[in-house]
């Protein structure tokens, strides 16, 4: 199980948001049994019907603590509520507060009674809002407080007292009401939020791919096309025995070594990566998903094929960052040391991402690198972190050898 820190700032949020919501239960319960130990109840009030209030009210957190939990999936579409828990819920909880009036009548609670009625009902009906609409939860709380004005008049007070105790009881529980069903909404609006993120960085996927699948069809279906019909008109003449089959293979093997270079210009547009550029793309994306990125580069001008394959080492650090783990922090390192340029990624929250298995996209990078004479090492570093260093010799090659490489 995660510790605080190793958590992603959404997940802090809905550990929060849900604890909260578990403590307003448990206040509740421990808040009526503690009343229920007081000096007046416990010398005046008959043994057997404190004892059974109390036992009720423990049951009753047990399966409002229950109830809660359902009821949160529920609200963020992430589960349901079994059916018979909400009735089994509501009869401990109605049990629990005729415990307590009943204890009224024998004891003299005039102090106690408004808030050890609000204590008793509050653990359900703070869960229940979250089953039911607003205007629902409204009317059931003004039901509520007219039936404890009711009990509590029985019971010998004055109206006044049974009005008190009535208007206690439905400010406590509403306001403890809306606090669950305000907090629940801003976790339903933070996850949907999430959710369009996720969204948005499969369809940016998506049109890249659908990009890059255009380009390519718009270079090769001309080409491949003529390909064909020359290859076939080739194979006519070379049946017939014309010397012009060799003019059209001829004109083949040109037009495919044209289409080769035409690819090999769409690949390296697609490929090509600057360095400055994916440096600050990566502090801006960082950004956006709440890490915090400090990026260290120097001044010192590097070859083009340096600067690619470094660009796409950055690039895909940033991926893995965004992808595994749940990072709070970030740091970017650019270097030049003894004719060598370093580029150290290394992020925190990567406990877990550390401890699987190498993707092909590390072993993409190495075969970029390789080209460059450069080399890859990426593992778990001290204290949770995942660290990714990147390191390529200058002067090795040419700028224009180190291009066409990579």
């Amino acid at each position: 199980m995660k510790g605080w820190s190793g958590r992603s700032g959404l997940a802090k949020v809905d550990l929060y948001t849900r604890g909260t919501v578990h403590l307003i239960v448990w206040v509740g319960v421990l808040g009526l049994t503690l009343l229920l130990m007081a000096r007046p109840v416990r010398e005046d009030g008959q043994l057997v019907l404190v004892l059974a209030a109390s036992l009720l009210a423990i049951a009753q957190g047990v399966l409002c603590g229950r109830l809660a939990r359902h009821a949160m999936d529920a609200y963020l579409g992430q589960g349901q509520v079994p059916r018979s828990l909400v009735p089994w819920a509501a009869a401990v909880t109605a049990a629990t507060t005729s415990a307590v009036v009943v204890l009224a009548a024998t004891v003299d609670l005039t102090g106690l009674l408004p808030t050890m009625l609000a204590a008793a009902l509050t653990p359900f009906l703070t869960v229940h809002c979250l089953l039911v609409r607003n205007r629902t939860t409204a009317l059931i709380q003004l039901v509520v407080l007219v039936v404890v004005c009711a009990m509590v008049w029985l019971t010998g007070r004055t109206a006044d007292q049974a009005l008190f105790a009535g208007v206690t009881v439905g400010f406590v529980n509403g306001w403890m009401a809306f606090t669950a069903r305000a907090s629940m909404w801003m976790l339903a609006v933070m996850w949907e939020l999430r959710e369009a993120r996720d969204v948005q960085a499969r369809l940016a996927v998506a049109e890249e791919r659908l990009r890059f699948g255009r380009d390519l069809h718009d270079v090769m279906g001309r080409n491949l096309a003529v390909i064909a019909l020359k290859s076939e008109l080739a194979v006519q003449l070379a049946r017939r025995g014309r010397p012009e089959a060799v003019d059209q293979m001829a004109e083949v093997q040109i037009i495919a070594q044209d289409s080769q270079r035409e690819v090999r210009d769409v690949v390296r547009g697609y490929r090509e990566a600057d360095l400055s550029v994916e440096l600050e793309g990566a502090r801006g994306v960082l950004a956006a998903a709440g890490i915090t990125c400090t990026v260290r580069s120097g001044d010192a001008e590097l070859p083009a094929g340096i600067q690619s394959a470094l660009g796409w080492v950055v690039r895909e650090a940033t991926t893995n960052v965004l992808r595994h783990g749940d990072a709070r922090r970030c740091t970017i390192s650019l270097r030049t040391a003894d004719d060598t340029v370093v580029l150290v990624v290394e992020n925190d929250g990567a406990a877990e991402a550390a401890a699987g298995t190498p993707g092909s996209g590390l072993a993409g990078l190495r075969e970029r690198l390789s080209a460059v004479d450069g080399t890859l090492e990426a593992g778990p570093a001290r204290g949770g972190r995942f660290r990714l260093t990147a390191s390529v010799p200058l002067g090795q090659r040419t700028g224009q050898d180190m291009e066409e490489a990579v």
